[in-house]
């Protein structure tokens, strides 16, 4: 069966630039990449940062640092925590427990851009707040849309219903952001065997509000040789494509807002 989302309101839509002409892809990937990544692992283990914390780089190859603040929103269960720590090289809980308040997550991720050929280090700090105390603190949805760069919108590919919930999500937190990047991404996608949402809809959605939407698996992260311990730089690779979409987004928003590119038309979808 396929069911028609709901079209975005006039004006809501934003342009968003083609995957790859802002950052480059596979830097990371590169000799020079990896050694700017050096500076978030440790003996190929993620470092973990706190909020006032930050890579240590030599002298030689300091570089500027872009903050962002990102709120992770979806329905209970489409895997919002589990992302974050896959994004942050940390165990990925294997029970569902819903979040009781915010979680706050800092993540940093070099990347080189396009247009000047210079290395930014890039700061996202991800907020993770649980439904359930959405609904029942009013302060806590003002707190995590306040000051936020940008909106994740999480559906999961084994769960209808998450993928229904997108257009009244993406209403109802960023209806009143325009200027704000805004992100689908679809979890569970190593269950795609078994998917409630065929691409025929995933293409209706995307042509419908022209958004960037990435898909991420959910399996247990790679490990080192002992068995028990990630391997922060495979577990890189495995989400380098959702932190260059970050990257990307942001870093064009940001040129926008600074006056270095052209403010986008307003159009609204057929």
């Amino acid at each position: 069966m396929c069911v028609i989302l709901p079209s975005p309101s006039p004006g809501s839509v934003m342009a968003r630039p083609a995957h790859g002409s802002v950052i480059v892809p596979d830097w990371h990937e590169t000799v020079e990449g990896k050694e700017y990544l050096a500076c978030i692992l440790r003996k190929n283990r993620r470092r973990v940062f706190g909020l006032l914390e930050r890579p240590l780089l030599s002298p030689p190859v300091a570089i500027d640092t872009a903050s962002y603040k990102i709120f992770v929103s979806g329905k209970t269960g489409v895997g919002k925590t589990a992302l974050v720590a896959k994004l942050a090289g940390l165990e990925v809980p294997t029970v569902h427990h819903e979040t009781p308040g915010i979680q706050t997550t800092v993540v940093f991720w070099p990347a080189k851009l396009q247009a000047s050929n210079r290395v930014v280090m890039f700061r996202f700090e991800f907020w993770d707040c649980g439904e359930s105390a959405l609904k029942k603190f009013d302060h806590m949805l003002p707190a995590c849309k306040e000051n936020t760069d940008a909106f994740l919108f999480l559906f999961s590919f084994t769960d209808r219903a998450s993928f229904e919930d997108l257009p009244g999500q993406l209403a109802r937190i960023a209806g009143e952001a325009p200027g704000v990047v805004r992100m689908v991404i679809g979890s569970k996608f190593d269950q795609y065997m078994h998917t409630d949402v065929p691409e025929r809809d995933l293409t209706a959605f995307r042509q419908a509000w022209e958004l960037p939407l990435l898909r991420v698996k959910s399996v247990p992260g790679r490990r080192l040789a002992d068995g028990h311990t990630l391997d922060g730089r495979a577990g890189l690779a495995d989400v380098a494509h959702v932190l260059n979409g970050l990257a990307e987004q942001l870093w064009h928003q940001d040129q926008i807002a600074a006056g270095l590119l052209p403010t986008p038309t307003d159009k609204t979808p057929d």
